[in-house]
């Protein structure tokens, strides 16, 4: 069980930093002028997201589930477990919501602002502290 929780820990680890920098490049890329500059960042976030995002988000899901197995019938009513569950739904969709602004980039879509994007670029963050703590405290 310890290896597989280890290997849930860098799984989650590799998924938020992709999560953090993804957004970081939607920034650039709607403040980039020129087209070899917007073509590179197409790019950068194609890779990012396919190669690495969601990788480390299936490997964490399938991660997840197998560390829930071990104990199913505990966790079924643990609060701070739903709780956590909750956030990590919320980051999924965040996720995916980050792989239709790489398409809309790649397709010469996007209307959004780098100020947006900015403020887009933070709400990771209020996931992983609560995700954290909620499996750290378990404070319910």
């Amino acid at each position: 069980m310890l290896w597989v929780q280890a290997f849930h820990l860098v799984a989650v680890v590799c998924w938020f930093a992709a999560l953090f920098y993804l957004p970081r490049l939607f920034v650039y890329h709607v403040d980039a002028t020129d087209a070899v500059g917007r073509d590179r960042f197409c790019i950068m976030e194609r890779k990012l997201y396919r190669g690495i995002a969601i990788p480390s988000m299936i490997a964490t899901i399938a991660l997840g589930i197998w560390l829930l197995s071990y104990n199913w019938d505990h966790y079924k009513t643990a609060g701070w477990l739903h709780a956590k569950l909750t956030f990590v739904v919320l980051l999924i969709g965040y996720h995916h919501i980050c792989g239709a602004y790489v398409r809309k980039f790649a397709a010469g879509t996007v209307t959004k602002t780098g100020r947006f994007f900015r403020v887009f670029n933070e709400l990771p963050v209020i996931a992983l502290v609560a995700i954290v703590i909620l499996a750290v405290v378990k404070p319910f």
